[in-house]
This record gives C-alpha cells, sequence and structure tokens, in this order.
C-alpha cells in the first residue's frame, strides 16, 4: 500500500499535514453544500395593516355630537371610535344620529318624533 515513515516526527509530520488537508476539505464541502442548497425566496414585506373599522363612531361637527356606524362613508377620516353602550348614551344625551347611516336603528333607539 503506501509507506509511511518509520519515525515519530514524521509520522506526527504527517498527521498533522492529514488533519489541516481533511479540515480545508470538510470545509470546502461546507462551502459548496451552502452555495448550491435551493435558496428561499425572499420574505415579501407584508403590506401594512388597515386599522380596524370601528362598529359606532363619534363626529364633532361645531359643537354638536354626532354618531355615525363605522362604515358611513359620510364621516371622512375623523371618526372617533365608540362602543355601542356609549353610542347610546350620546344619542340619549342628544347626540344627532347621522342622516345617511341611521346608527340609532341598529342601536335601538328610538325614532325622533316617536
Amino acid at each position: 500500500m503506501y509507506d509511511l515513515p518509520p519515525d515519530l516526527d514524521r509520522l506526527r509530520t504527517l498527521e498533522t499535514w492529514l488533519t489541516l488537508t481533511l479540515d480545508r476539505v470538510r470545509q470546502q464541502i461546507k462551502d459548496v453544500e451552502q452555495r448550491d442548497r435551493p435558496q428561499a425566496p425572499a420574505p415579501q414585506p407584508t403590506p401594512p395593516r388597515r386599522p380596524r373599522t370601528p362598529d359606532w363612531g363619534l363626529l364633532y361637527l361645531g359643537g354638536t355630537p354626532e354618531i355615525h356606524r363605522g362604515d358611513c362613508w359620510a364621516t371622512g377620516r375623523t371618526l372617533q371610535p365608540i362602543t355601542a353602550e356609549r353610542a347610546r348614551s350620546e344619542l340619549a344625551d342628544g347626540a344627532r344620529a347621522c342622516d345617511i347611516c341611521r346608527p340609532d336603528r341598529p342601536l335601538g333607539m328610538p325614532q325622533p318624533g316617536s
């Protein structure tokens, strides 16, 4: 097979050289595997989430509060989100119900003039 040196010094030198060579070969294998590994597609940035549309909202027009459903198109972007309980309370305290979305109906409030 192979003729190895008979003395310990040269055998140790050979062992060191083989160890270093094996380490380089293993590192090269890792590098090639890394290079050849299919790359996962870059994660797509998630679009910013729109804030949840509130169920009810309060809008101040001048000094008079007005109650709207959260999806009312007549409010623009200045609608302050409120709970159904607060919407009922505001309506009971004299706030106007929007003439477009009529929040008083689903809230079970009495109709004006009834």
